[in-house]
């Protein structure tokens, strides 16, 4: 389990994450809701290494993660795929899978992940070859979770996977999320698209400046006239 206790981040002066705590249980999936600027994507990269808090605690299967840089905590068996993909676009498809390997050295084994990779993707296993900046944006999004789960991370965590996609391949994207929980990865999921991702989650939290507000099982605060009224239109 991935547990989150009292986690205070500043930016300078601006305390972006107030105390928030979260659990993201083994084989679940997790999502964080709520506006712009709310603390969802702190909340990643801190779990990831990338920032530092000022208070609280991160644990994993009951080992403390702080102080612990991002190559660490990916060697933990946490991965996070970043807002806005962050491919190396003049690198190959198969480049940049391989690089999501590179804390490994099982060679036999990363090769049969490959090829899992390019079972869960299809559209990416023709262009192998192909120089990823030339890939389309759905494309982009598939190469960056492939990469990610190279890693052989239990813990995938995503950051605004439908961001900027057409809606039919945002559905896509959700299809695959599952099809990743399905299985075996634990995912925590932060994404704008809040009913894809409350339809898709087992437990949700919502934030707002820095703080949780209200949390629950995902497909019951979809009902919520809080949450309806503020992230689904309603």
């Amino acid at each position: 389990m991935l547990k989150v206790q009292d986690l205070h981040v500043y930016y300078g002066g601006i305390h972006a994450l107030k105390g928030i705590s979260i659990e993201v249980p083994k084989g679940k999936v997790v999502t964080l809701i709520g506006s712009n600027g709310a603390g969802k994507s702190s909340t990643l990269r801190s779990i990831a290494g990338l920032i530092k808090n000022k208070r609280g605690t991160i644990s994993y299967n009951g080992q403390s993660l702080l102080g612990r840089g991002p190559v660490e905590i990916v060697k933990s068996g946490i991965v996070m795929t970043p807002e806005g993909r962050r491919i190396f676009p003049h690198l190959t498809v198969l480049e940049n899978l391989r690089l999501g390997a590179y804390s490994r050295s099982d060679e036999a084994q990363i090769a049969n992940d490959l090829d899992r990779i390019f079972d869960l993707f299809p559209k990416i296993r023709d262009r192998r070859n192909q120089k990823g900046g030339t890939l389309s944006g759905g494309e982009q999004q598939m190469l960056a979770l492939g990469r990610s789960l190279m890693s052989a991370a239990e813990v995938v965590m995503m950051d605004e996977p439908s961001l900027g996609l057409a809606p039919i391949l945002v559905k896509e994207v959700f299809d695959i999320i599952r099809s990743i929980n399905q299985q075996g990865k634990t995912v925590l999921l932060v994404e704008q698209n809040a009913f894809a991702a409350l339809k898709i989650a087992n437990y949700a939290y919502v934030l707002e400046t820095g703080s949780i507000v209200l949390h629950g099982i995902g497909e019951q605060l979809i009902t919520d006239e809080r949450v309806r009224s503020a992230y689904l239109g309603g």
